[in-house]
């Protein structure tokens, strides 16, 4: 499913932020539940938030992926506060 709400630039800041003031923990930071990891060369990144997962792909691709609307909006409020949008 695609998110019409925010751009892949809003998930890059989210995944920046999730990494910097987050916890690490094998292999990923966790952040308010959220958690950011990415693959060996940095070249695909996931942000994952109970059911809800974000893949960010090289070029600007996203996709997201979640099997329940709660949890879709739940993420969206989260991202709403830590972005301010």
């Amino acid at each position: 499913m695609i998110n019409n709400t925010f751009s892949n630039r809003d998930f890059l800041q989210i995944f920046d932020l999730i990494s910097t003031k987050g916890v690490k923990s094998e292999g990923s930071y966790e952040f308010l539940g959220i958690k950011a990891l990415h693959d060996f060369d940095g070249y695909t990144c996931w942000i994952t938030y109970k059911d809800l997962t974000i893949t960010l792909l090289f070029h600007g691709k996203f996709s997201v992926e979640y099997k329940h609307e709660d949890t879709f909006n739940e993420f969206n409020n989260k991202m709403n506060t830590l972005i301010g949008k």
